[in-house]
């Protein structure tokens, strides 16, 4: 996602392909200022609908995207097996548990003395900003929302996006390093371009719709990790192929 989802399931899966067959429908732009929404079909009809994210409540998607920054999804996942085992996955719980016990509970997913702290933060602002209700905190407008999000320490763009987007089902475009590699190898971006501005390019040139940006970012991912990887790309095996200006990608 780097904080996102690692693990995905492609294709196979009938309520995935009937997922996929609804997202399918989803009406094209008009102006027509860049293919994304191409690149997007392309990818869904190849590999399915992925049923992202991995969370059974909207806190634990929350804690979830906290604990998958800067590592991947199976160490974030061993963490949050130890804290649904102490049965601290609720908001409640864990204001109470000392930050301390909280820390050891996530060793698995790396800088976890400072995963800890970032989950305390956002408790903290829970309660202040919320009375410590999620179903007050995601009645807040989008805007607003995130700019709270934004504030909070160890929150980043991706990591409050990802909020957005998975827990609060709001069209916000979460954009990672795997969107930017593919924008930049398919010269729709130079690769310095900032989040904010990477984020405005696909929701100005894609319906604004939550079900397809939540398809979209994880089909990026699984695209990123199995295709267009960074040392070696396997251009002749992905689907995106044919949108490669001059048939070659940038930067290989």
């Amino acid at each position: 996602m780097a904080e996102r989802r690692a693990r995905t399931v492609v294709g196979g899966h009938s309520r995935g392909k009937k997922r996929a067959e609804r997202l399918r429908g989803v009406g094209e732009l008009a102006d027509g200022t860049a293919p994304l929404l191409e690149y997007y079909h392309a990818l869904l009809d190849a590999h399915g609908a992925q049923k992202w994210w991995p969370g059974r409540t909207r806190f634990e998607v929350i804690v979830g995207a906290i604990l998958i920054q800067n590592t991947n999804w199976r160490n974030a996942e061993r963490a949050l097996k130890a804290l649904r085992r102490e049965s601290l996955l609720n908001p409640a719980a864990m204001e109470k548990v000392e930050v301390r016990r909280l820390a050891a509970l996530i060793r698995s997913s790396g800088y976890f003395r400072a995963k800890a702290r970032k989950l305390k933060e956002f408790l903290k602002y829970l309660r202040r900003e919320h009375g410590g209700s999620l179903a007050r905190m995601f009645g807040t407008p989008t805007v607003m929302l995130r700019e709270q999000l934004l504030a909070v320490h160890g929150i980043g763009p991706e990591t409050a996006d990802s909020i957005l987007l998975y827990a609060g089902n709001r069209a916000v475009f979460v954009v990672d390093a795997y969107a930017r590699r593919i924008l930049a190898r398919h010269r729709l971006a130079t690769g310095s371009e900032g989040y904010e501005h990477l984020r405005t390019f696909f929701e100005a040139n894609l319906p604004l719709n939550a079900s397809l940006f939540n398809e979209y970012h994880a089909l990026i991912v699984h695209t990123g990790k199995n295709y267009c990887r960074a040392k070696v790309a396997l251009c002749e095996e992905c689907v995106l192929r044919p949108f490669l200006p001059g048939g070659t990608p940038a930067g290989l």
